[in-house]
């Protein structure tokens, strides 16, 4: 007699049964999206709900729509209290993530009456002025310009029903955690309150107590778990020339479509992406010093292909998805473990591969030590022949030797399936829905400058690099 298969079937979670207004849910299948990341799938219903929502999500898995899209749901309802303020606050810490924010809010909202506005340094004054003198729905904003139009008595808080602090911890490293609870202080006590961080506890977990009512509390899968379509290689470097020679080898290379190379500091980016350009290659450099049109300018141009390689520091490249680059290079090794995930995380974006290359001297023992620790995972050395560095390192990983003229690609086996995070799910065949998921037209140009940024910058002469202004 045959057993009969009493076990209930396994419910897949679809955008369509979370229960977002239809508006809304029509813009996210429009987009080609049916299936939530583990963040969204988790928070959007608590954010539905009413709850206070305490998440640890790092770029790349989704979380802005984990909160735009209940924001959204949230504002297709009439406003209980009538005035020009904003609904939502969005505060971020870098004006490039603040423009990844807006960029999605107007995408999901498009069915919808919505004003979505940026508020970022940079900006023209009586430009922002404009903008918030009528209505708004959903204001972005990076916490020092928010304060100066708060000051001014520009913002009327008085219809907020949700505050989102986006990569809590980063604002917090930048020194805004005052501003942060300044902006907070200004918003009325029945608002929700939305925290996303790589982090939950230590100043962070103190900021939540602060700020937020019996949060509900998420976490997503680590940093650590990621990055499986993404192929980090190490190169030992001598000095600076040598350093020099090895990225023009690697930028020659006909496998390379767009390249992320980091340096340390501003001045750093400038001289670098000089001298590239003097080297015949398509070259530009983004950092905080220069102003916003120029920033808009650069990354519009890396967006259409006509910049091959972009030169950037840590907190100005926070939040690029461009799908083009292919290849991340450390000039300069970060000095946070953390900064290096972000870093890589800027290729092998929607399910595609990528390659990280790191260039590291005798100095950069400790940093090494610190990243791989972090990540879980030891960095192969790569020797190309004809550039082999000619100081021996006291531990130095099993290394592969490049052919000449060669940099390479490798493809993770699960990542030709197409999943954001590149880990293949048997039994599923949805199109996930993230920050790193495809985007059909690429070349937007709906671009921000990058983020703000705080020390003194020093020169480009291979001394220092990992001192200045990021």
């Amino acid at each position: 007699m045959p057993i009969e298969n009493t076990a209930a079937p396994i419910k897949v979670i679809t955008f369509a049964s979370l229960g977002l207004n239809p508006l809304i849910l029509s813009a996210v299948e429009e987009s080609g999206y049916t299936v939530p990341s583990p963040i969204q799938a988790e928070a959007i219903p608590e954010v539905m709900a009413g709850h206070d929502l305490m998440a640890s999500a790092q770029t790349g898995t989704g979380k802005t729509a984990a909160f735009i899209l209940p924001a959204l749901h949230r504002i297709a309802e009439p406003a209980a209290v009538r005035s020009k303020g904003p609904r939502v606050l969005v505060l971020t810490p870098t004006r490039e993530l603040a423009q990844q924010v807006s960029d999605a809010a107007t995408k999901y909202g498009k069915n919808m009456r919505l004003k979505v506005v940026s508020i970022l340094g940079g900006m023209p004054y009586p430009l922002q002025n404009k903008l918030l003198s009528s209505p708004v729905d959903i204001l972005v904003a990076t916490p020092g310009r928010l304060i100066d139009h708060i000051e001014r008595g520009r913002i009327d808080f008085s219809r907020l029903e949700m505050l989102v602090l986006d990569e809590a911890d980063r604002m917090l490293d930048m020194g805004f955690i005052d501003d942060v609870e300044r902006i907070a202080a200004a918003t009325p006590a029945t608002r929700q309150t939305l925290l996303f961080s790589a982090t939950l506890d230590g100043v962070i977990g103190n900021l939540a107590k602060r700020l937020l009512t019996n949060p509900k509390r998420i976490s997503v899968a680590a940093t650590q778990a990621r990055h499986e379509n993404i192929e980090q290689r190490l190169m030992y470097v001598d000095d600076m020339a040598h350093k020099g020679r090895l990225l023009d080898h690697l930028l020659r290379d006909t496998d390379l479509n767009q390249a992320l190379v980091f340096t340390a500091t501003k001045r750093d980016a400038d001289a670098l992406a000089d001298k590239l350009l003097s080297q015949g290659h398509s070259a530009a450099a983004l950092h905080g010093d220069m102003n916003q049109r120029e920033r808009n300018r650069t990354l519009i141009n890396l967006r259409r292909g006509q910049v091959r390689i972009l030169v950037a520091t840590d907190v100005a490249a926070r939040g690029i998805d461009v799908p083009g680059i292919s290849h991340v290079i450390n000039f300069d090794l970060p000095k946070a473990a953390e900064d290096y995930v972000h870093r890589i995380g800027r290729t092998g974006r929607a399910g595609s591969s990528g390659i990280a290359v790191s260039f590291a001297s005798n100095r950069d023992a400790g940093n090494l030590q610190k990243i791989e620790r972090y990540t879980g995972q030891s960095i192969t050395a790569h020797i190309v022949a004809g550039l082999e560095p000619k100081f021996k390192p006291r531990s130095q990983p099993s290394t592969t030797r490049g052919k000449p003229g060669g940099f390479g690609r490798h493809t993770s086996p699960d990542s030709r399936h197409g999943h954001p995070d590149g880990v293949r799910r048997e039994g599923q065949s949805h199109n996930r829905f993230g920050d790193n998921a495809p985007r059909r037209n690429g070349n937007t140009g709906n671009t921000g400058p990058a983020g703000q940024e705080r020390r003194p910058a020093s020169s480009f002469s291979g001394r220092g690099h990992n001192s200045g202004n990021r």
